[in-house]
């Protein structure tokens, strides 16, 4: 059994409240998009104008229309949490956290305490309409872990509440995957989560034993993606060697999911709990179908305002039968390459065409591109075999076709890549 929401509920966490009211939520979304997202918008608006005076200064003297709003930034909330909080909220009555740091600014940050629960009444329902229930389905989870004992520890007790395990995603050796398949044989797994790349990794592995994790373990029934980028064909070897449904998952830490669905299609975002906008770069919204840079506002978090936050990603939204939808996410605002001459072009385009070449020439399990200066990029890759001089200048001459013909290419085979502390692999790099 799953005790995560009888523990949220001992703690003050009201889960059977916030599901009513999530309930509700829906209803009205069905019956009025529209005006329920303007009634929500307006709400938190009003209660941060008042009740908050981080928010109230950011605003001030400033029009109050929507789109005159202030985007907020993680480097503006780079300081004590106490100044950012609402008025009648402490330690006492909220729920605190603290930011990945994938993105290089790491903050805390913190929900009242029904905020959270209804973060976990929205969770557990958006993995109910896909066939998952969180409350029966044992988790295989590969994330990151501390190697601190005592941090260590904590999220193993954490996992055993969730009912889940936690792979160590850090070993990527073939006895530790032999390991990962001997426990898949014994336990009665519900379904994978995890980060895309350590998913995609464990499955190249089962890829080269020639196994089908289903006929390991018959019980898996999902697998969830999250954090990192999912690309076609990694779907297709995912669904493949898995022998799952692949379910995708896009959110933060800050606002929780922001959308769900089959990896197979476009992700609907949940807008019960938050509003999701796309700006560019004067922070004007574009017009659907149109890529920028993803903004969005929790509608019920009173603890710290989230209105109009830039969570770093760019992406594409579509509205479609009355449902919000994520066509294309395209990787973190910073992600380019600025080429001698000024250009710039998106690190996602400049993955697509390496990883494309890459795909044709060698056995290779992962790789990541550093721009170390303009005309100088490194291609650092993990394979069992390295690349031919032929391969490498096959690579090389592409990339020079595409980019520039006096760049310097430097490629690099690798044991393993460099991940952040809880295990997240970023693709693209500039160090200047």
């Amino acid at each position: 059994m799953n005790l995560t929401n009888l523990s949220l509920q001992l703690t003050g966490y009201d889960i059977a409240a916030a599901k009513k009211k999530l309930e509700e939520y829906n209803q009205h979304i069905i019956e009025d998009y529209e005006g329920y997202i303007e009634d929500k918008k307006a709400e938190i608006l009003k209660f941060h104008l008042k009740k908050n005076p981080f928010y109230s200064t950011l605003v001030q003297g400033k029009p109050q229309n929507w789109e005159d709003l202030p985007v907020l930034t993680k480097r503006d909330l780079q300081q004590p949490l106490q100044n950012r909080l609402s008025k009648n909220f402490s330690a006492k009555n909220i729920h605190v956290h603290k930011t990945s740091g994938s993105s290089g600014q790491p903050f805390i940050f913190a929900k009242d305490k029904f905020a959270h629960a209804l973060t976990w009444a929205s969770i557990s329902d958006l993995y109910t309409s896909n066939g998952l229930d969180l409350n029966t389905s044992y988790e295989a989870r590969f994330y990151g872990i501390s190697n601190h004992i005592l941090a260590h520890y904590k999220e193993r007790l954490k996992d055993l509440l969730s009912n889940r395990y936690r792979f160590s995603i850090f070993d990527r050796t073939a006895e530790n995957f032999d390991q990962f398949i001997t426990r898949f044989q014994s336990k009665k797994f519900g379904h994978l989560n995890g980060y895309t790349s350590a998913l995609i990794l464990f499955a190249k592995y089962l890829a080269e034993k020639n196994l089908i994790l289903k006929e390991l373990c018959p019980s898996l029934t999902h697998c969830i993606v999250t954090a990192e980028m999912l690309f076609k064909e990694d779907l297709e070897l995912l669904r493949k060697q898995f022998g799952v449904q692949i379910l995708n998952e896009y959110g933060s830490s800050e606002t929780g999911i922001l959308a769900f669905g089959p990896a197979e299609n476009a992700l609907k975002i949940d807008s019960r709990l938050q509003y999701v906008e796309i700006l560019d770069e004067q922070n004007k919204p574009v017009p659907y179908g149109n890529s920028g840079k993803i903004v969005v506002t929790s509608l019920f978090n009173k603890a710290h305002p989230f209105i109009r936050y830039e969570i770093g990603d760019l992406g594409t939204l579509d509205f479609i039968n009355n449902q919000l939808i994520l066509t294309k996410l395209e990787g973190r605002t910073g992600d380019f390459a600025l080429l001698p001459d000024g250009k710039k072009i998106p690190a996602l385009s400049f993955y697509y065409v390496t990883k494309e070449i890459i795909k044709d020439t060698a056995n290779v399990k992962e790789f990541v591109i550093l721009q170390n200066q303009p005309d100088t990029f490194t291609i650092d890759y993990v394979a069992d075999t390295a690349f031919s001089n032929a391969e490498i200048e096959k690579i090389k001459k592409v990339i020079r076709v595409y980019l520039g013909r006096n760049l310097q290419v430097n490629i690099n085979k690798k044991a393993s890549l460099d991940r952040s502390k809880r295990g997240k692999l970023k693709q693209f790099k500039r160090t200047f």
